[in-house]
């Protein structure tokens, strides 16, 4: 194979490339679109435990009667917590599925690893965020949802799409 009929395979493999990235920037977005309910779950239920936690049941006298009740209810809360955050850790695999990355020369390289960055320094720090959570601070687990938001406030959400318009003459045919 000759120097020139190399250099045309890269190109058509770096054709083939940025469809797939479009592609995981639509998914990307739909992963992150699905979390905030989540988290809203979350922090509701972390303000649920906080209200059980201050909540004398002994002092009700509906709930004497009941005196594991509030044992109970906390081990169904938190139940309740790790489904979210199983969901949640679900939603995070999703972001960082692997795309088909076969990149073209220099420039292309270089806007390839750009977007990798940027996915993974988003995961990151999400799973950071995630992995975080103490069920003794239930302040923490309510503001779940602003942190969350911060980090997306953090990123740079035109980066994608710049690059994608940067090879768009690439990838028409």
């Amino acid at each position: 194979m000759t120097e020139d009929q190399t250099l045309l395979a890269v190109q058509e493999a770096l054709r083939k490339c940025f469809p797939v990235v479009e592609e995981q920037q639509g998914l990307w977005q739909s992963a992150l679109r699905e979390c905030p309910p989540l988290l809203a779950s979350l922090s509701n239920l972390a303000e649920q435990l906080q209200a059980a936690q201050n909540l004398r049941f002994e002092d009700v006298p509906s709930l004497r009667a009941f005196p594991d009740l509030k044992e109970r209810l906390r081990r169904k809360q938190l139940a309740a917590g790790d489904t979210i955050l199983d969901k949640l850790g679900e939603r995070l695999t999703t972001l960082l599925k692997a795309s088909a990355a076969s990149p073209s020369v220099a420039e292309m390289l270089e806007w390839l690893q750009d977007i990798e960055r940027h996915y993974r320094n988003s995961y990151l720090k999400r799973k950071y965020l995630l992995s975080s959570i103490q069920w003794e601070d239930l302040g923490n687990i309510q503001a779940l949802p602003r942190a969350w938001d911060r980090i997306s406030e953090d990123e740079h959400p035109d980066l994608v799409r710049d690059v994608l318009l940067n090879v768009s003459f690439f990838l028409e045919e």
